[in-house]
């Protein structure tokens, strides 16, 4: 590798995981030993006959069986590496590297680390001259995910700068271009990151539920130092065409959480009071949160 990426090329190398696809599209994660065995409901394959060989090659089961073999993509790695927590899938992910515009050189926090996921892709968008500045409350999700990382590039990533414990406890008095938050109360660290964050940056907030969207939204509405925050879910739905048979797949990625965007303003000012009323007992008597600036709670 020219540098720290996690992208391989060249003859497969004992050591090295790769992705072995059978004929109906099940993909196993393998680990190259010398010598191994990888058995199959169609005989073994000799893990010999993979190790030396190009990336995308074709290898026979004893069975007669042919199976597709390549090293794994970041995604892959991502969805089948070892889980302390649940991870942010691919299609957050992505979404999340466009929206928060994550960028070659890019000071990003990130709490929240979980099994490492969103770290690796982080890590990837902003290159070794960036720093990702991750917080872990849990001992042991913290050492699955620097397991994982370290897994998939090889070594420890030098931009990447792991810390143990709450954000508001713990948080580097450093300033950052972008900041990711996936935890159960982000409400509870939008004072911290405005105090971080740069003028401009991007705020992005991964939550599962509506109750936290929407207190997360509320809160950063009340706080004033943001625009108007926007959310959003992702659904995936793959397609089937071979001839005149075209339909969609069978496979569809649902729900798995809400993204929410908003963007700092600039010390001292205060976002614009909002133009459209809310909708009506949006902020009724069995409303509990906090108030966006110029809104009243309502009474019966």
């Amino acid at each position: 590798m020219s540098e720290l990426n996690g992208v391989h090329t060249g003859p497969l190398q004992p050591g090295e995981r790769v992705t072995i696809t059978d004929p109906k599209g099940r993909r196993h994660s393998i680990l190259l030993q010398p010598g191994g065995i990888w058995h199959t409901t169609k005989g073994t394959v000799s893990l010999d006959d993979v190790i030396g060989g190009p990336d995308g090659q074709v290898v026979t089961s004893a069975g007669g069986m042919e199976f597709l073999v390549f090293r794994p993509v970041m995604r892959e790695h991502a969805v089948s590496m070892k889980r302390g927590a649940q991870i942010i899938y691919p299609k957050d992910a992505a979404s999340i590297l466009v929206e928060a515009d994550i960028f070659p050189g890019a000071r990003v926090l990130e709490a929240g680390v979980g099994s490492g996921a969103l770290s690796l892709f982080l890590l990837r968008a902003i290159g070794s001259t960036g720093t990702l500045f991750s917080y872990e409350q849990r001992e042991d999700f913290a050492k699955i995910a620097q397991r994982n990382v370290e897994t998939f590039f090889g070594a420890p990533h030098p931009a990447w700068v792991l810390t143990l414990g709450s954000l508001n406890d713990v948080v580097r008095d450093e300033p950052v271009d972008r900041a990711v938050l996936d935890m159960l109360d982000p409400w509870n660290c939008i004072d911290t990151v405005a105090r971080v964050l740069e003028p401009g940056g991007i705020l992005t907030c991964y939550v599962t539920t509506t109750t936290q969207m929407g207190r997360t939204m509320d809160t950063i509405r009340a706080h004033g130092g943001f625009i108007e925050p926007e959310a959003r879910e992702l659904t995936i739905r793959g397609w089937h065409a071979e001839g005149l048979a075209i339909r969609p797949g069978h496979a569809t990625s649902g729900h798995t959480g809400f993204l929410v965007f908003t963007r700092r303003l600039a010390p001292g000012v205060k976002a614009p009071l909002r133009k459209r009323r809310p909708a009506p007992g949006a902020y009724g008597p069995d409303y509990h949160g906090p108030l966006p600036p110029g809104v009243e709670r309502e009474t019966q």
